[in-house]
């Protein structure tokens, strides 16, 4: 599978973000963006499971992969809008912003 595919299904999972995106015409450069960042993490962790040793040539590639997507995944995660958790009403976070200020 190739890095940009991989990027795009996991945007896809998150319904929300990929139609954010795609409205606002960065679906592309932000595809691109984290398909390179995907690349470039795979192949770090090609290089370190490379170096420790016991770690069976033949699926040193498919381990690094997946140890990629997964940050790339966790990445996404804190990227992407609060989708299960309430937002603050507007009281709540103003509140928030005054509380400390009014303590001095």
């Amino acid at each position: 599978m190739h890095y940009k595919t991989i990027v795009l299904t996991l945007l896809q999972q998150r319904t929300e973000m990929h139609e954010r995106l795609r409205k606002e015409r960065r679906l592309l450069t932000t595809l691109e963006r984290y398909a390179h960042e995907l690349k470039q993490s795979h192949e770090a962790f090609i290089d370190l499971l490379s170096a420790i040793p016991g770690h069976d040539p033949s699926q040193i590639r498919s381990t690094a992969m997946e140890m990629a997507v997964e940050q790339l995944q966790e990445r996404l995660q804190s990227e992407s809008p609060q989708d299960d958790r309430e937002l603050p009403t507007l009281d709540q976070a103003m509140a928030f912003l005054v509380g400390p200020m009014s303590r001095d």
